[in-house]
């Protein structure tokens, strides 16, 4: 046991120029632009306030030279891009709407920049399926989510008034993020990244699964019992994977367990809420969301088809505006709908409402029928089942600069494309010739 751990201490730096000599610029780049969509940088900057208006235009000039960093990206990987552009027809109609409802927006100025952000979010997720193979992406997003781990763990131990919860929940760490359910997020997610770069990559997994512990320990630390469940719900669907391809018959009886617990969820959730939300330290309001959700359904008796435009209806403070109405039915301000479904329905209407749930359909399906044909991937499964499971109480589709909408979009892309492969970039290039 001790050779083996010195081996694989003596052989780590070694294993990394080896597999990394070509693509150094392309890694830098897809950490940098991970990073900066996982906000972990917003709270150290700019203060763990939540009125973060006055800072407003320097947060959102911040994000520029990330998006060149993207840009970059995708440029390296052209062909690959292309390649999965027509591969994602109902992505892009979906992108297309959000564009198209300018015409009919409350705020056409406002759905413009948004949008101008929300395609860059997508071309990084785009660029990162495209470039990477799954061996070296899902290391890409590990190292993301590790720096952010890191520190986070550096400020709860070292400043824990600013790493640790103080009036509400206190004790319970938040890191780098304003709210302890932003650590456990994205902590959850990181997990299952962590654990699938150590399966993907056998001569660094002792670092892997030693940083995936790590983010299991935030996770824990930050007392938010969703994310626990998300991260028993991303380490589930690493194990099925894992099982599922030492034979078919193996892989059969999972599917069939793994649906019958589905089933048995969509039960307990539509005959036994409350004691769901219980288990979730939720009470039977999820936290004032369905009061939100009541207020959405009645502004959209308005609008029910087509709604009121990309982006726009949480920054309209008019007397008549639709959020006045959705605070007046919900008795507080909500500064999103905290479910992607109604978020969706109430920016794009019905309309898009359809499209999302066929891209959604779209990418469980790929990200099912190639577990099965072994090229998918330890994260993509996970991570999507991590994704639906918040979806439904966080505003987390077509978000811009968003982490996780730009995950879903590399999952989504890297399953559509007809081969795992790893492209190189132009320091490659250049020492092939």
């Amino acid at each position: 046991m001790r050779r083996g751990v010195s081996e694989a201490i003596s052989d780590f730096w070694p294993g990394v120029k080896d597999d990394w000599a070509d693509s150094w610029f392309s890694l830098l780049c897809g950490v940098a632009v991970l990073y900066v969509f996982s906000q972990a940088w917003l709270a150290p900057l700019f203060g763990y306030s939540t009125n973060q208006a006055s800072s407003g235009a320097m947060i959102r000039n911040f994000y520029y030279p990330f998006y060149l960093a993207g840009a970059a990206l995708a440029a390296i990987c052209w062909r690959q891009m292309f390649n999965a552009l027509w591969r994602t027809p109902l992505m892009l109609t979906l992108l297309a709407l959000c564009g198209l409802s300018y015409l009919w927006s409350i705020d056409p100025s406002g759905t413009l920049r948004r949008m101008i952000a929300l395609i860059m979010t997508m071309v990084a997720g785009y660029a990162l399926a495209a470039r990477f193979s799954w061996q070296k992406l899902t290391e890409v997003v590990a190292l993301a989510f590790t720096i952010m781990m890191l520190m986070s763990a550096f400020l709860a131990i070292f400043l824990p008034h600013l790493g640790r919860m103080q009036e509400l929940f206190p004790g319970a760490w938040r890191g780098v993020w304003l709210e302890k359910n932003n650590l456990g997020s994205c902590m959850s997610i990181g997990f299952v990244a962590a654990a699938a770069a150590a399966l993907h990559n056998p001569r660094r997994r002792l670092f892997w699964w030693s940083m995936a512990a790590g983010m299991a320990a935030l996770t824990l630390l930050s007392q938010s019992k969703t994310s626990l469940l998300c991260l028993l719900v991303g380490l589930s669907g690493i194990v099925f994977i894992y099982l599922a391809r030492r034979g078919p018959v193996l892989g059969i009886l999972l599917t069939w367990l793994a649906l019958t617990g589905l089933l048995a969820l969509a039960g307990f959730i539509i005959y036994a809420p409350d004691h769901l939300f219980l288990l979730l330290g939720k009470d039977p309001t999820l936290t004032g969301r369905i009061y939100i959700w009541d207020g959405i359904a009645r502004v959209m008796e308005a609008r029910p088809m087509l709604g009121y435009g990309y982006g726009v209806v949480w920054t309209d403070e008019g007397d008549y505006a639709p959020l006045a109405k959705i605070t007046a039915v919900a008795g507080f301000r909500a500064y999103h709908a905290h479910s992607c479904w109604y978020e969706i329905w109430l920016g794009l209407g019905m309309v898009g409402l359809v499209v999302w749930a066929l891209v959604f359909a779209e990418t469980c399906f790929k990200a099912l029928f190639r577990t099965w044909r072994g090229d998918g991937g330890y994260f993509g499964l996970p991570m999507l089942a991590i994704y639906g499971l918040s979806s439904l109480t966080e505003s987390m589709a077509l978000s811009w600069n968003d982490l996780r909408w730009c995950l879903f979009v590399m999952v989504l892309v890297k399953m559509s494309l007809p081969t795992d492969e790893d492209s190189r970039d132009f320091a490659g290039k250049l020492r092939l010739r």
